[in-house]
């Protein structure tokens, strides 16, 4: 793998992944530990974990390490942090942050939600811009979260307002099968959620009756990448 083609796939990898928490009516504190993967092949590691912030608010983040290949060799690695509100079983966006570190490029974008004026803020350091805000969106980072609270309360088509870098898009996912599938984790049998609103694969796969967070996640544009769960712990 090249250079030119691996960070597109670093890009395209903070679309993919955020996580949930305990069967509760909101999530609780946790830490959850990934393997990631391109081409079945050992890319890195991902933590992600989810606390409170006090005065209503839940603060969840996900860093990942490149540990194998090229990116490894680049010192690459994605740090996204997501400031939300509980609005029914939707989080609901506040602020969102996403950093990317390698040897020959660095990304940022800064979104920042006023909810008094009901406006959206994005800036990735060529100036800010600004579009309306929608109630109950969430952000890139907090959507599968949001995707497995759905799960839990049993729906089977979800259309999420997701705030984007120039406008709240609605996306749709849809309970596409259930499958047996096998992670560092354990076996699970699951359900499988795929995007259907748009031609780049997405799925994901959760076990609402035992976590609320992705057992395994996938991308297959921009690099086959994979997540699979390590481990599970409730803070």
């Amino acid at each position: 793998m090249t250079i030119r083609t691996l960070l597109p796939s670093l890009l395209g990898f903070g679309l993919l992944f955020g996580t949930q928490a305990a069967l509760a009516a909101t999530p609780t504190s946790f830490t959850a530990h990934y393997n990631v993967l391109q081409g079945g092949e050992p890319l890195g590691e991902a933590v992600i974990t989810l606390r409170s912030a006090g005065h209503g608010e839940w603060i969840y983040s996900r860093d990942v390490k490149s540990t194998g290949g090229m990116a490894a060799m680049m010192s690459a690695s994605i740090k996204e942090t997501s400031r939300f509100r509980w609005k029914g079983d939707l989080p609901e966006a506040i602020s969102y942050d996403y950093q990317l570190d390698a040897a020959i490029k660095n990304k940022q974008r800064h979104l920042l939600v006023d909810w008094t004026k009901q406006l959206v803020t994005v800036d990735e350091g060529k100036g800010p811009s600004s579009y309306p805000a929608m109630p109950g969106m969430v952000e890139r980072n907090t959507t599968p979260l949001a995707l497995g609270l759905a799960l839990r309360d049993g729906q089977q088509q979800i259309a999420l307002p997701v705030a984007e870098r120039q406008a709240v898009q609605t996306q749709n996912f849809k309970v596409t099968g259930k499958e047996t599938i096998k992670v560092p984790a354990g076996s699970f049998n699951a359900e499988r959620v795929d995007r259907t609103d748009a031609e780049r694969g997405f799925s994901a796969w959760y076990a609402p009756g035992k976590y609320l967070l992705p057992v395994k996640l996938s991308q297959h544009d921009g690099g086959d990448l994979v997540m699979e769960l390590v481990s599970y712990k409730a803070d």
